[in-house]
This record gives C-alpha cells, structure tokens and sequence, in this order.
C-alpha cells in the first residue's frame, strides 16, 4: 500500500475505518482480496509473486497493512518480502504488541516498511527505518511511504478528508473513494524529498497515481469499516486489472464487538 488512512474510534458508529491506495507494478501478479488460509479465516489480496499481501483482515477481528519506504538507493533485492509480515500477522495468535516486539529483533533484514497491526481492542504502528513501536490513541493517521503522519501532501490532505468524513456522522464510503481517486499534483514547492527524479516526485504526490511510461500506479482502493456493533464491512475497486468491485461483509464473534 502507498497511502492509508485511518479513523481510529473517531466516528460514532465505527471504531476504526481504513481507507488505502496499493500502488505497484502492473505486471507484478497478485490476487484480488478472497477468503484464503486454514478455514477461510483471512480476507485479503495475495501477491503471486512472493507471497504475503499488503492488507488484510480476519474473521476474528485481527488487522494489518503495510506500506514500503520510498528510499531508492537502500534497496536489497535480496531482503526477504515484507508483504509476509502482513501475512504472518494474520494467519497469527500473537497480540499485536507481542507481535511487534518480536519482530523488532529481526527487522533491519527488510527494505523500509511502515507495519499497521491491530485486533478488535488496539491498534499499534512499527517503521523499522524509524525503529519505533507505537500505541495508537483514538485520533486520524495518515501513511504513506514514509513515518506514520509525515506531513506529505496527500497525506495530509487525506487526513482532511478522513476527520471531515468521520465528523458528518457519514456511513457512505464515496467521499473517501473519491479522494483516493484524486490524480492532482502537488506544487513543486510542497514535495519531499525522497531521491527519486523531480518528475517523479511529481507524479508520485497525488493520491492517485498514473506512471504508465513506468508501468506503474495506483491498482486498487480499499476501504474497511469496523463498527462498534462489531459488523466488518470489506470494499474494494480494481483498476488494474479493472475488475467489479469486491464487497465482504462479516460480523465478528460477539466476544469481540468493539
């Protein structure tokens, strides 16, 4: 994923609702999100090409997602793929602080990731180019390719979105679907910095991203609701490859509403 945003028990109905973008490759293989592992617990994609996935959810209330760090001269083509640390957490028991601190141990052996992971009472975050294991509170979080909340443009613009969103009491996803869409650019004077070409940069600033000279861009959106009821609503837009969309709907076991 490439940017996530998140009201976390911040709206009245819902304790957390995700909205998020995976930018990647065309050509890089992955399955559109379908129930998958023992029993069918997990909804989530599925990258083809290395396993794992860049988000998911269970039937049991357990979260994750994931984004890379954009740093274009610290990549190791051999490092192992982060997308399975999603995975692992799902197809887990781990709570997710336990989760994380065991991971810390062995994070360095990744290209920089920003993790998401959480369950039907907590919601943590962990960068390991920051090396940093945080405890949500309820409030808006922005993630892109860098740390948790970095001021990028569409981040923050994002965030506006969400809290605006989260404070109408709105039940309808299509206001976060149509920001996720949204293929402006940012002023030059407001991009970071990230080592890739201005050009670049440029392109790589909206919340939508279109690099077809690259291959490359924004494939699919998603967005996520958890409601305090414990009702799990799933939604999901595929561009490429253009698909219908995909809708899931579960409740939680009643032990676990939020």
């Amino acid at each position: 994923m490439c940017l996530i945003l998140l009201a976390y028990r911040t709206h009245p109905d819902y304790s957390l609702v995700v909205a998020a973008n995976r930018d990647e490759f065309y050509h890089r293989p992955a399955k559109p999100s379908t129930w998958w592992g023992a029993d069918l617990q997990v909804l989530s994609g599925i990258d083809l090409k290395a396993g794992g996935t860049w988000m998911g959810v269970t039937r049991q209330g357990r979260f994750a997602a994931l984004t890379n760090v954009r740093e274009p001269h610290r990549i190791n083509p051999q490092a192992p793929s982060r997308g399975q640390l999603v995975a692992d957490f799902l197809t887990g028991t781990e709570p997710p602080e336990v989760y994380l601190h065991r991971l810390e141990a062995e994070a360095q052996a990744y290209n920089g990731f920003n993790l998401l992971v959480g369950d039907a009472s907590d919601l943590w975050y962990y960068g390991n180019r920051t090396q940093s294991i945080m405890h949500l509170q309820p409030g808006i979080y922005g993630l892109s390719n860098a740390a948790l909340n970095t001021p990028w443009p569409k981040v923050e613009k994002g965030m506006q979105v969400m809290r605006s969103w989260a404070k109408s009491r709105a039940s309808d996803p299509g206001a976060l679907f149509r920001y996720l869409g949204e293929k402006r650019e940012a002023p030059d004077q407001q991009l970071p910095d990230t080592g890739v070409p201005l050009e670049w940069e440029r392109k790589l600033s909206s919340a939508f991203i279109h690099m077809p000279e690259r291959a490359y861009g924004t494939r699919l959106t998603t967005v996520l609701t958890f409601s305090y009821a414990g009702e799990v609503h799933w939604e999901e837009r595929s561009f490429f490859p253009p698909l219908a969309p995909r809708t899931y709907d579960f409740s939680l076991p009643s032990s676990l509403s939020v």
